[in-house]
C-alpha cells in the first residue's frame, strides 16, 4: 500500500557537505564487522572462535533468549577478531574476506522466516528491537524518503533494484500489511515514528514492524536467488568531507579506505591519534543528530546508511555568546544569523543561502531544564514532548505511558536535542525509559 504524507513541523538543518550523487564501488573491502550493541535488546551468545572459516549468511551470534534471532556474516571469510568491552562485553566480531567466494547460490525462491539470514533487518517498534515473528502487527512500515541531514537519496540509490524491491514487498506481506510512504516535509517527515503518527499511531500493547528501503531489496535478492549480501549504497559527506559522494558498500564495512579519500590532509597518514580519531574531525556513523561516533578505521553501524565527517568543536570564539554570530546557525535566535532567513524573504540576499560553520560543539554546559515552546515547533507528533521527557527522567512509568512513549524512538527527539537550550542529552533520556519497557515487557 502506497502512502504520500505531508508534514509541516520540523526542521532542515543547512549541514554542508551534500554528497554528489555519484557512486564508488567499495564492495570489495577486505574487513567487516558485525556489532551486537547496535541491536536493541540483543544478548548475544557467540557461536565461533577467531580463525574459524564463516560463509556470507552463517549465523555468528544468536540472542540468548531465543535462537531463532541471528547475525550473520555479510562476507566469506575468516573470523580475525572477536572484541569484548567492560565486563566482557561483546562489542565486534571482525570478519577478514575471503577473496575466493564459497558461498553456495541456490538461485531458488525462499520463504522469509525469523531463521533466515535477513531477518535482522526488521525491527520492531516499539523499543526497536529485533522483530518478533510470535507478535503480530498490525503493519509494516517503509519510509522512501529520508529527511536526515545528508542523508542519501533513496529514489537514486534504488534505482535498478526495482524488482528486488518489489519481491521484499510481497516477502513482508505474508506477516502483515506493507505500508510504503513517501512523506514531503522537514526532518523528521522521514522517520518512521513520524510516519506511523501521522497513519495510525501505537497503543499500549499493539506493534508495528520497520524496515529499511534498502534492506527491503536485499530481502528481495534473498528471496529470489538465495544470495546473501546486505547491500547499501552510504551517503559520505559533512563539513570536514573532502569529496562527498556515495559509496556502494557491504553492511558492517571498514571505514578506513573511506577516511583515507575524505580525511586527505597535510598531516596524512596522522589520521589516527590515540583515540582512533583525527585531531581535529569527529566520524559519525549514521545521521549527524543520532550517529555514533567512530574511529577512521571503525566500522558501519549495521542499520546505518550515511557517514558524516564533521569538524570537532574544540576551538573557543572570543566572546562567545556577546559576539553577533552571524556564521553561526540559530534556531532561537540568539545570534543575528537568526534573523537571514527573514532577510532572504525579503530579497537582499537574492538567490544566495546563508552559510554557517558547524561543528561538534555545543555551545554551552547542561543547565536547568527550561520551559521554552520550542520544541513543539519542530516535534510533530501529537504529544507534548517536554512533559514526556519529565517524565522519563523521574521514572513515572504510569505517566510516560499516557504522554505517548509507545509512539516514539530516541531519534524522534533528535532536533529536540538540537534545539534544546539546556544542552540536556534527550536520546539518551528516552533510550533509558524504553529499555526500562522492554525489560518489564520480556521479564
Amino acid at each position: 500500500m502506497r502512502h504520500d504524507i505531508k508534514i509541516k513541523k520540523g526542521l532542515d538543518i543547512p549541514l554542508g557537505g551534500i554528497p554528489e550523487q555519484k557512486i564508488l564501488d567499495l564492495r570489495g573491502v577486505e574487513r567487516y564487522a558485525v556489532k551486537p550493541p547496535d541491536v536493541v535488546g540483543f544478548t548475544p551468545r557467540l557461536l565461533v572462535a577467531e580463525g574459524d572459516t564463516v560463509t556470507a549468511g552463517q549465523s555468528l551470534v544468536e540472542d540468548k533468549r531465543d535462537a531463532r534471532l541471528t547475525l550473520p556474516s555479510p562476507v566469506d571469510g575468516i573470523v580475525e577478531t572477536i572484541v569484548r568491552g567492560e565486563k566482557r562485553r561483546l562489542l565486534e566480531v571482525v570478519v577478514c574476506r575471503n577473496n575466493q567466494s564459497t558461498q553456495n547460490i541456490q538461485n531458488t525462491p525462499n520463504t522469509l522466516t525469523p531463521e533466515s539470514p535477513c531477518w535482522w533487518m526488521i525491527k520492531e517498534r516499539p523499543f526497536g528491537a529485533i522483530a518478533n515473528s510470535d507478535h503480530k502487527p498490525k503493519g509494516i512500515y517503509i519510509s522512501l524518503r529520508d529527511t536526515n541531514p545528508l542523508a542519501p537519496d533513496l529514489e537514486f540509490v534504488l534505482k535498478g533494484r526495482e524488482h528486488e524491491f518489489e519481491a521484499g514487498v510481497k516477502a513482508l506481506e505474508t506477516f502483515a500489511p506493507v505500508h510504503c510512504v513517501k512523506a514531503e516535509g522537514p526532518h523528521p517527515a522521514g522517520n518512521i515514528g513520524t510516519i506511523v503518527a501521522a497513519i495510525d499511531p501505537l497503543s499500549k500493547g499493539e506493534c508495528i514492524w520497520t524496515v529499511n528501503a534498502q534492506d527491503v531489496a536485499n530481502i528481495g535478492r534473498w528471496c529470489i536467488t538465495g544470495e546473501y549480501r546486505p547491500e547499501r549504497v552510504i551517503a559520505v559527506g559533512g563539513p570536514a568531507a573532502k569529496a562527498p559522494h556515495y559509496y556502494r558498500v557491504i553492511c558492517g564495512a571498514c571505514l578506513k579506505h573511506i577516511s583515507e579519500a575524505q580525511m586527505m590532509n597535510d598531516n596524512y597518514p596522522r589520521l589516527c591519534g590515540c583515540s582512533g580519531l583525527s585531531d581535529s574531525t569527529r566520524i559519525i556513523s549514521g545521521s549527524p543528530l543520532s550517529g555514533s561516533t567512530v574511529a577512521a578505521d571503525g566500522f558501519l553501524g549495521m542499520y546505518d546508511q550515511q557517514v558524516c565527517y564533521i569538524e570537532e568543536g574544540d576551538k573557543y570564539d572570543f566572546m562567545g555568546w556577546l559576539m553577533p554570530g552571524l556564521k553561526k546557525f540559530s534556531f532561537s535566535k540568539t545570534f543575528l544569523s537568526g534573523f537571514m532567513g527573514l532577510v532572504g524573504k525579503m530579497g537582499f540576499m537574492g538567490d544566495r543561502k546563508p552559510s554557517y560553520d558547524f561543528n561538534t560543539n555545543v555551545h554551552g554546559s547542561v543547565r536547568p531544564f527550561l520551559f521554552t515552546g520550542s520544541f513543539e515547533r519542530v516535534f510533530p507528533f501529537d504529544i507534548y514532548p517536554l512533559q514526556l521527557i519529565k517524565a522519563c527522567i523521574v521514572g513515572d512509568v504510569e505517566l510516560q505511558e499516557k504522554l505517548g512513549i509507545y509512539e516514539v524512538e530516541p531519534e524522534d527527539f533528535a532536533l529536540c536535542e538540537f534545539i534544546d537550550p539546556s544542552k540536556t542529552e534527550i536520546q539518551t533520556i528516552i533510550r533509558e525509559a524504553l529499555e526500562v519497557l522492554r525489560k518489564e515487557a520480556t521479564a
